[in-house]
C-alpha cells in the first residue's frame, strides 16, 4: 500500500475543514490510480472502502460520521446528520445531489469525476453542505434549492460562503449545439463559447451566476480554476477517460 497522504484543493474562502479530493494518496491501481473514492465504477471494494479510511484520516475526521447521498442527477436535497454511528462506513442516504447537516463533527460529501462540486458554509448559523452539480443539475439550479434549504433552517443567503471546486472547465467541455443554446438562454451568453466551429460550455460560471441569483455575495463565491479534464496525474475525468475512470470525493466538515 501507498504511504503518500491523501491530497486536497482548498478554497481560502472557507473557514471550516475541507477538501476537494485529487488523485493523489490512495492504494487503488491502473484507471483508478490511486485515491478512487467511487463504489461503483469497477474498482475493488476493499481498496475503496481504504481510500476512504485514508480520506478520513487526512480530513481529521470520523468515518462514521461521514454522509454521502446517491446521485442521480437531479435537484434534491436532504438534511442528514441523524443516527449514531458504528465505526463503519455509513450506506448512502438516499437518491438526491446535495446534502446539508447542522450536526457538529459531522461532514457531508459529493462525488465527482468532472461535474461541479460546490461546498458550502454557514459560518453564522453553523451549518455546511455539499451539492454535485452536473450539466443537467447546473440546469436545474440544484445550487439554488440547496441554498433554499439552508435559509428555510435560518440561514441568510448574504453570509453564505461557497466554494466551486475543480471541474472539467470550458476549454475542454465541448457539447451539442442544442445544449449551448438551452444554457445561453437559461444563464446568459457569457456561459458559451463558440470557437473553431465547437461549443464549449462554461459550467462552474453558470454555477457561480445562480449562487450569486440566489443571493450570495461575489466576494463569496470562490471558483477554483482547475480543470479535471485537462490534469490527468492530479484528477479523475470522465469524458477524458470514456468512463473508465476513478471518483473523487468533495467534503466539508461540521467544524466551527
Amino acid at each position: 500500500m501507498s504511504a503518500q497522504t491523501p491530497a486536497f484543493v482548498l478554497s481560502s474562502l472557507l473557514p471550516v475543514p475541507h477538501g476537494f479530493a485529487t488523485r493523489a494518496g490512495g492504494v487503488s491501481e491502473g484507471p483508478y490510480a490511486s485515491l478512487n473514492l467511487g463504489f461503483a465504477v469497477g474498482d475493488l471494494r476493499e481498496r475503496v472502502e481504504e481510500n476512504h479510511r485514508r480520506l478520513a484520516a487526512a480530513a481529521g475526521a470520523a468515518l462514521d460520521s461521514l454522509h454521502r447521498v446517491s446521485q442521480v442527477h437531479g435537484a434534491r436535497v436532504v438534511e442528514v446528520g441523524a443516527g449514531e454511528g458504528t465505526g463503519t462506513l455509513r450506506p448512502t442516504e438516499g437518491e438526491a445531489d446535495a446534502l446539508w447537516t447542522e450536526r457538529p463533527e459531522h461532514w457531508v460529501a459529493v462525488g465527482t469525476a468532472d461535474c461541479v462540486p460546490v461546498l458550502l458554509v454557514d459560518p453564522e448559523g453553523r451549518r455546511v453542505a455539499g451539492v454535485h452539480s452536473g450539466w443537467k443539475g447546473t440546469d436545474a439550479r440544484i445550487v439554488a434549492r440547496a441554498v433554499e434549504s439552508l435559509v428555510a433552517r435560518g440561514s441568510r443567503p448574504e453570509r453564505l460562503l461557497a466554494a466551486v471546486g475543480p471541474c472539467i472547465q470550458r476549454c475542454c467541455y465541448v457539447v451539442s449545439e442544442d445544449l449551448g443554446e438551452r444554457f445561453t438562454a437559461g444563464f446568459g451568453a457569457e456561459v458559451v463559447v463558440r470557437e473553431r466551429g465547437e461549443v464549449r460550455l462554461d459550467l462552474s460560471r453558470a454555477v457561480r451566476e445562480t449562487l450569486l441569483g440566489a443571493g450570495l455575495k461575489a466576494a463569496h463565491v470562490d471558483v477554483l480554476p482547475h480543470c479535471t479534464a485537462c490534469d490527468a496525474s492530479r484528477f479523475f475525468s470522465h469524458r477524458r477517460d470514456a468512463g473508465r475512470t476513478g471518483r473523487h470525493l468533495n467534503f466539508v466538515v461540521h467544524r466551527f
